[in-house]
Formats: structure tokens, C-alpha cells, sequence
């Protein structure tokens, strides 16, 4: 069991309604109120960070130096930091300056060409 892992205390208010359905929820299932708690913020963490709309902000947040990458990481999971982190480095370094390839037929054959004169008639 890591560090993270370790039980921490929360205190939170809730409308009464809610705790006396979740109370009737746990009887149900025969489980504590806690573990149904735990279940249903890990569930809802899960869908929330793999939403596109949420992907998106966390992305401009990091972009735009809002966000760290370690809570880019416990947003959006490892792999998706780390993807995101390699697209900020590739946006933030120098364009690379590449001669244009000599010798080399890019269009295989005859190139078309179009006359913007005649799309305007």
C-alpha cells in the first residue's frame, strides 16, 4: 500500500435526502456508506477526467502554464501527460529549419496548376 493509498479523513455537508439514500443504498448492498462514497468519486473522477471536454481544458490550462504537469498526470492519467507534455515541448521549441529537398519530383509527373483569375469570373 503506497503513501496514496493511505485512508485520509473528509468532511463534507450534503442535503439530507442524499446520506438517507445512500444510507438505503449501503443496506442494500450490505456495504458501509464510506466504500460507496469512495466507489462513486472514483467513478466519477474516471468519467470526468477521459471526457474530450475536460481533456481540453487540462490541455490549454498545461499550454498556457495553469496546470503542472503532476496534476496534468493525476488529471488526465500518466500516459496522456506525458503525450501532451511531448506536444508542449514540440510547440514551444524552434521551428526547424529544413531546405526544401532538391532533385526530388514531389508530384510525380506534371503538376496542375489553377488560375485564381478564372475562379473569380
Amino acid at each position: 500500500m503506497s503513501a496514496s493509498d493511505d485512508p485520509r479523513r473528509v468532511h463534507f455537508q450534503s442535503p439530507e435526502y442524499l446520506v438517507e439514500r445512500l444510507d438505503a443504498l449501503a443496506d442494500l448492498f450490505d456495504k458501509d456508506r464510506t466504500d460507496l462514497l469512495v466507489e462513486a468519486i472514483r467513478d466519477y473522477i474516471e468519467d470526468t477526467a477521459h471526457s474530450e471536454t475536460v481533456q481540453e481544458l487540462v490541455a490549454t490550462k498545461y499550454y498556457d502554464d495553469q496546470l503542472d504537469f503532476e496534476t496534468v498526470k493525476q488529471l488526465v492519467g500518466a500516459e496522456t501527460a506525458q503525450r501532451l507534455r511531448l506536444l508542449k515541448a514540440d510547440l514551444e521549441g524552434e521551428p526547424l529549419d529544413l531546405a526544401a529537398p532538391e532533385n526530388v519530383d514531389i508530384y510525380g509527373g506534371e503538376a496542375t496548376t489553377a488560375d485564381a483569375r478564372d475562379a473569380d469570373e
